[in-house]
């Protein structure tokens, strides 16, 4: 391309700016978000694009010129529940004829031109690697067109763009460190409908983290899929030549680069999700070890406890494989350091003595908590193309109901271990029940309420824990 060709490219990109921004001005977008903290972390991307263009923020959905609703895939119900929104919505748009409505997201992704087809009320259909393109896609609805853009991008990381934390409480946040899934597990939509894995430049997440620090954030998650999994080099960020690159001083792990973000400053909090357990590694587990403001929790999802369904859900290790991994937690972390998980009940095929052995995992590990769930085909997975989803609702009922309750019975057990202890806990606002109270985490992750004193929101205490239930610790700040 020549000088002339650029500058012309240059400037014409200018004036569209310019002139989408006098189309834009003065109309209000409402974002709504569905699912995983990726969801959230990436509509906090698309009113960063839109505010630029023009647009203003809106929390009242009746005041908006634009409603983009951010989608989750992962289960059935979830896109039952958007289903049920966009109906309401469409009510709005009866009375505003001028209103856009919008799918991005996940089910976005999976369904492509179907949901154009099968909510009328839709007007534009933008997957997770096309957000760039927003402005474009809402001007072609101006002019009464559909708009659909679903493709998926192998390089795409959005580094370069600054998020706007419109939903925020100004005192945690989130990043985004990573995108996409290579796993494939069986049960799992995700590679389809948000690509393969690719990691941002490891720079742009720390200036990132600094200007949340400088804003007044106290504490920030590091996300992805599948953030062990985490690979950088300015060599390249092709997979297969960063893991020949693996020993390589030149290219940058996870644990570098939590050792990257906790350097920034001690009062800087940091926590991240999710980790995959053959990726986890000891280097994580010693870098969380030597920094106070790398969290002692790690969310390590097991899924299930049966040797037979792990292999049907292609997770790739054994239950004795991630018995020995939770090992290496509790010895280099610590055992206080907190622990989650998530499982399906009702997989596949799974019989009542695999569930059980399920059951007897979340015994012997005794989890912090636990995020459960029965079992959802998910049109294109290696499981609905394979296997059978053979197991009557009931049952998967059931069987959710007494993972539920066991967790239960952990959760409470492992919060009375955090009775008479003091804690470092970050004021992230008032508690729900109580005005007089305020509420915020510690660095295992556990939720505390106390009574309000003369500090402020997004300030660090030391907090002593009274009681608890099952959910929440209660205690009193220590003068």
């Amino acid at each position: 391309m020549t000088n002339c060709q650029s500058l012309y490219k240059f400037a014409k990109n200018i004036l569209m700016l310019k002139i989408r921004n006098k189309i834009f001005s003065n109309k209000k977008v409402y974002i709504e978000s569905y699912g995983c903290q990726m969801n959230f972390s990436d509509s906090e991307i698309v009113s960063s694009i839109l505010l630029k263009e023009g647009f203003d923020h809106t929390k009242t959905v009746e005041k908006a010129d634009l409603i983009l609703i951010n989608t989750c895939s992962i289960r059935e119900k979830a896109e039952e529940s958007i289903r049920k929104r966009l109906s309401f919505f469409n009510s709005l748009k009866k009375k505003n004829n001028n209103l856009k409505i919008g799918v991005l997201g996940c089910m976005a992704e999976r369904l492509k031109e179907k949901l154009l087809h099968e909510e009328k009320v839709v007007d534009l259909v933008v997957g997770p690697d096309s957000y760039r393109n927003l402005p474009d896609l809402i001007n072609k609805t101006n002019k009464g067109y559909k708009s659909i853009d679903t493709k998926l991008s192998k390089v795409e990381t959005y580094d370069d763009i600054v998020p706007h934390h419109f939903d925020s409480n100004n005192i945690t946040g989130l990043i985004s460190i990573m995108r996409g899934c290579d796993n494939m597990c069986s049960f799992c939509v995700v590679p389809f409908t948000r690509g393969r894995e690719r990691s941002r430049n490891p720079n742009s997440i720390v200036k990132e983290a600094k200007d949340l620090f400088k804003k007044g954030f106290r504490e920030v998650t590091l996300l992805g899929q599948n953030v062990d999994s985490f690979r950088w080099s300015h060599l390249s960020n092709n997979k297969k030549e960063l893991e020949k690159l693996q020993n390589n001083s030149e290219s940058i792990s996870f644990a570098n680069l939590l050792e990257m973000v906790a350097l920034i400053t001690p009062d800087l909090r940091i926590r991240f999700s999710t980790s995959h357990p053959k990726d986890i590694t000891d280097d994580v587990l010693y870098v969380i070890k030597k920094y106070e403001n790398i969290c002692n929790y790690i969310h390590l999802p097991a899924q299930s406890g049966n040797n037979r369904i792990l292999k049907l859900m292609n997770r790739t290790y054994t239950r004795e494989w991630y018995l020995n991994k939770i090992n290496s937690i509790r010895k280099i972390v610590g055992d206080d350091c907190g622990i989650s998980s998530d499982f399906i009940s009702g997989f596949c095929s799974e019989t009542n003595k695999e569930h059980k052995d399920t059951l007897s995992l979340m015994d012997e590990i005794k989890y912090d908590y636990s995020y459960t769930f029965s079992y959802s085909e998910r049109k294109g997975t290696m499981a609905e193309r394979k296997f059978n989803d053979d197991i009557p609702i009931n049952i998967k009922q059931k069987r959710l109901s007494e993972l539920i309750i066991k967790q239960r019975e952990h959760s409470f057990y492992r919060n009375k271990l955090f009775l008479n202890k003091t804690y470092r806990v970050l004021i992230e606002g008032l508690s729900k029940k109580s005005e007089n109270n305020f509420k915020g985490r510690n660095s295992e992750n556990k939720t505390i309420v106390f009574p309000k004193r003369k500090y402020n929101i997004g300030e660090y205490v030391d907090v002593k824990v009274l009681k608890c239930n099952s959910a929440t610790l209660f205690g009193e700040i220590l003068n």
